[in-house]
């Protein structure tokens, strides 16, 4: 058996401190564990490539509107075996060198194995036996895939298995209406595809604000089939080769047939700890497999610790980034800090682009009231640089507090939503979570930030605003 001051199982959010661990205490025996290519899920087979290849797909549409600007363009080929090629370089690139930073790290011992626990404290990894007294747990998740009649006899793809495609297939399905499947179902479009989405819930990205769900749903139907309310009840191979998805309507029980070259399961992620066994170390799972937490991010076994996607509350690179920092200061530093989650930001980056921090207006009315909460409200075309894009229809919501003027969650759909967003964000970090500031400072005009500040300037009741979602037609 190999006795270890730390064991950190895991390559991404995971690494954040291990360098400032080794600077602080030089002597701490330290390994590290990963049995996939180093680097973590985001950079080996999630943000970083997706992002790689969302970035092509969001030019293709950006070029596609310019005969509204008086601009004739003719895209004449997409070459996606070049934009898969280069999306696989740069992540292959920064793969290696992480890989060569830990093999010729000397002040710990990298094990490129599987790890699971036979005892608390204690892991077999390949033919080691390894132990310690203080673990960190950030072994990522992977994608679920459901148990569809015939999908595993007729073959599917998913967001890992699709970075390997050198040719896009000429029509696709997407199992899955939330984040993944309307960024790929974006992607694929762009580059020529077929595509239909089916989603099993009634809303399209069921987790955003109920009206920019249909506002999205209604934008990419201009460029993808998009079926709600339907699930995925058997695929079948035909003599063709191609494969036919076989949807139900939740509600009348109708099946529609899709027909396509290829399936891409976008439904979701499970966790490792099949792998893992965490039961066997003592380290309590919730039903779905997911380890359970204390809010300083502690497992149910002292000095244990999980973050990132293995504790399952958020699957966010970011927010694995930043629980790495609580679990540092708790478990390094022997601090007391309680990790915060309430204004976590998210993006979708399809087109439209998506973001939101903070409440949702349900969770928001729930806590303080209806009478209390105002929302505010501006669309980008009644602004000078949103009308100068033409970006119809798209719009800033913001949720406050009306008595004590605290920002408490905002919402966007539209251009470069993942950025604009980030105009809010500080705000609901500082101690007040003051709406004063962005409604104080001066914006640049015309700049597209001034939707923003104007949104906190148009205050209406939930009851106003829905009446204005109606006569937009973004709710019934």
């Amino acid at each position: 058996m190999k006795n270890y001051d730390l064991i950190v199982i895991g390559t991404g959010s995971g690494m954040n401190y291990v360098n400032s661990i080794i600077d602080s205490n030089p002597e701490m025996k330290i390994a590290v564990i990963d049995k996939d290519d180093p680097g973590g899920i985001c950079l080996t087979r999630g943000c970083i490539p997706s992002k790689l290849l969302l970035y092509p797909a969001e030019l293709i549409r950006e070029l596609e509107t310019a005969p509204l600007f008086g601009i004739k363009l003719e895209i004449k080929d997409i070459e996606f075996r070049t934009i898969m090629e280069r999306m696989r370089r740069r992540i292959g690139e920064d793969i290696e060198m992480i890989r060569q930073g830990l093999t010729g790290n000397p002040y710990l011992d990298y094990y490129p194995e599987p790890a699971e626990f036979i005892s608390p404290y204690t892991l077999k990894v390949g033919g080691e036996t390894l132990h310690s007294k203080m673990i960190f747990l950030c072994t990522g998740s992977r994608p679920a895939v459901p148990p569809v009649k015939g999908l595993e006899e007729t073959g599917y793809l998913t967001s890992d298995t699709m970075l390997e495609l050198d040719e896009c297939p000429k029509s696709l399905a997407v199992l899955g209406g939330s984040y993944i499947g309307a960024e790929y179902g974006h992607f694929f479009s762009a580059m020529g595809a077929e595509v239909t989405v089916i989603g099993r819930n009634p809303h399209f990205l069921p987790l955003e604000e109920p009206e920019i769900s249909e506002l999205a749903r209604i934008k990419m139907s201009e460029y993808m089939r998009i079926l709600t309310n339907h699930e995925a009840i058997e695929v079948r191979k035909e003599s063709s080769g191609q494969k036919t998805v076989v949807a139900k309507d939740r509600d009348s029980g109708e099946e529609t047939e899709i027909t396509v070259d290829e399936i891409l399961v976008a439904t979701g992620r499970a966790p490792n700890t099949d792998i893992l066994h965490p039961e066997k170390a003592g380290i309590k799972t919730d039903p779905q497999g997911w380890i359970l937490v204390n809010e300083y991010l502690e497992t149910s076994q002292p000095n244990i610790w999980a973050f990132g996607d293995a504790n399952g509350k958020h699957l966010l690179k970011h927010v694995g980034n930043y629980e790495s920092r609580i679990v540092y200061m708790n478990a390094i530093r022997q601090e007391k800090v309680k990790a915060d989650y309430h204004a976590v930001p998210h993006a979708v980056f399809s087109y439209p682009e998506i973001a939101g921090a903070g409440m949702s207006e349900k969770e928001a009315i729930e806590e303080y009231g209806e009478k209390r909460v105002v929302i505010g409200f501006k669309l980008f075309e009644d602004t000078a640089k949103g009308s100068a894009m033409e970006a119809r229809d798209y719009f800033v919501k913001v949720i406050l507090d009306g008595l004590e003027e605290r920002i408490l969650g905002a919402h966007i759909i539209g251009p470069h939503a993942s950025i604009l967003i980030h105009e809010i964000i500080p705000l609901m970090y500082t101690p007040s979570r003051s709406a004063k500031p962005i409604m104080q400072m001066m914006d640049i005009h015309p700049s597209l930030s001034e939707v923003v500040k104007r949104a906190f300037y148009s205050r209406l009741t939930p009851e106003q605003y829905h009446h204005v979602m109606k006569q937009l037609g973004f709710e019934d």
